[in-house]
């Protein structure tokens, strides 16, 4: 039998609430949804992401954490490897995943769109940016 008196129930953040206070790394602006900040959660991240039209953000990494992303606006790029050469387009509708550590720069293709993802990540929202590189060493890049 279970024991209903110490039952969490599920939590709901409305749109109009996210947690603006969490990391954040240039042009990527991140909204948590679910987090130690709005909810009971404790070994999960979940939140929006977006870019403006042009924007990237900062080289960064997200230390331990797993993170998964899924595309709902737009055409993302992430640069990574050395010197940020190599990367992976996204476009609305695919997911990706970036391992724990990985040095990495979100870009916002388009000089037009907004890019718009969903991005998950346990243990939690962790950002730790790195010096910035030229916008010149990002093939294909440009701003708006």
């Amino acid at each position: 039998m279970t024991d209903t008196t110490a039952a969490v129930v599920p939590v709901v953040t409305r749109a109009n609430a996210l947690h603006e206070d969490t990391g954040h790394s240039g042009g990527a602006h991140r909204l948590s949804g679910v987090s130690i900040h709005s909810s009971p959660a404790t070994k999960i991240w979940f939140g929006r992401v977006s870019n403006e039209p042009g924007f990237r953000s900062l080289p960064h990494h997200h230390g331990e954490a797993e993170t998964g992303g899924y595309v709902l606006i737009g055409h993302g790029r992430i640069y990574f490897g050395e010197g940020y050469q190599e990367y992976v387009d996204m476009t609305a509708g695919d997911f990706v995943f970036v391992p724990p550590f990985m040095p990495h720069v979100e870009v916002n293709m388009s000089t037009t769109e907004e890019l718009v993802w969903l991005t998950a990540r346990t243990p939690d929202n962790i950002v730790v940016n790195l010096p910035d590189v030229d916008d010149s060493t990002l093939a294909g890049y440009r701003r708006a």
